[in-house]
């Protein structure tokens, strides 16, 4: 009977034991299973060098260290980013300090949160035998232009600064078929064209061109790219999207000590049948992107409320925007 006794005492200690192995197996696959949490992004465009630390953080699972499940939309136009964010129907979208500045204007609750690239790509690009040697030169020329509004108080600035008037020279909306209108001849010189894709696209058809950086020409020293959501966004996921930009951080940082490395995740990652890319023309534009990302002793991300204030007095002065928004309104730092 004693030995009966200690069988079952052996045999119910050893399914208590059994059964908190279970429970505590349960438990880890529970955690290991964890679901992410989805955050949605959408690029300016295509995928291309400047987005190449975001598809690092992916790659190297930096987004899922913060718990989040990036999913990287691309736009059918350029307003996409900007006006999808504005919605809420994405939790970020890459977009233009200029943009930003117009929508807070009118009303729109969007607002940044982290500059990507800290002074303008966009430079009016001419071909090297033009005949164009400053900016009054464009007067009786025509200039092309993406439909991107801000292109024009930026050509307006450019030619009034240099003594020229703008009421000879000639706007013409090409769309985005920039290079090509370039090439043939079309158009005389183009606004909308960024140094760091147009112009090393240009280059590898042996095309020479040359251009005017807007900054040495009275137009504030704006951000080109940054990352922009809308009020109730940042209320209800701040932490989401800290914790989005830590990861992205990462990213960067990687990019800038192994950029070959990331120019390879990023050729990876390409749109080979809507936006096929030339691994020169990227690496060239890496070349040229990263001294614009971040500035010396400020964080990637990092934004300057001086600035901000420049920019939206620029816009007013050139009567890009009708009503002066409230500069707190415009920005969140979250590179602190």
């Amino acid at each position: 009977m004693k030995k009966k006794l200690i069988v079952t005492t052996v045999i119910l200690l050893s399914l208590f034991l059994a059964a908190c192995g279970e429970n505590k197996e349960e438990v880890v696959a529970n955690e290991s299973d964890q679901e992410l949490q989805e955050f949605d992004i959408m690029l300016d465009w295509y995928p291309n060098a400047v987005h190449s630390y975001l598809y690092t953080a992916v790659e190297k699972g930096y987004f899922e260290e913060e718990g989040l499940k990036v999913n990287i939309r691309f736009p059918a136009n350029t307003t996409d980013p900007i006006n999808l964010a504005a919605t809420g129907d994405i939790d970020l979208g890459i977009s233009y300090q200029p943009d930003v500045i117009a929508a807070r204007a009118e009303g729109v609750p969007v607002k940044s949160v982290a500059a990507i690239v800290r002074n303008p790509l966009n430079h009016i690009v001419f071909l090297k035998d033009s005949g164009i040697k400053r900016p009054k030169d464009l007067e009786g020329k025509t200039v092309g232009w993406p439909g991107i509004p801000v292109n024009e108080p930026l050509v307006l600035t450019i030619v009034e600064s240099d003594g020229g008037d703008m009421g000879k020279v000639k706007m013409t909306d090409i769309g985005f078929e920039l290079n090509a209108a370039l090439a043939t001849k079309r158009v005389d010189a183009v606004s909308g064209a960024f140094i760091n894709h147009e112009v090393p696209v240009l280059a590898a058809e042996g095309i020479e061109t040359n251009h005017f950086n807007p900054v040495d020409y009275g137009v504030p020293s704006y951000y080109e790219l940054l990352f922009v959501t809308n009020d109730d966004t940042w209320e209800t996921k701040q932490d989401e999207i800290r914790s989005f930009w830590r990861a992205a951080t990462k990213g960067y940082e990687f990019m800038r000590e192994k950029p070959d490395q990331a120019l390879d995740i990023l050729l990876k990652n390409q749109d080979e049948e809507n936006f096929p890319l030339n691994e020169e023309v990227e690496k060239e534009s890496l070349a040229e992107l990263l001294p614009r990302m971040e500035a010396e002793g400020e964080m990637f991300g990092s934004q300057s409320e001086d600035l901000w204030e420049e920019v939206v007095q620029w816009l007013a002065d050139t009567e890009y925007i009708k009503e002066v928004p409230d500069i707190e309104g415009l920005f969140i730092n979250i590179a602190e």
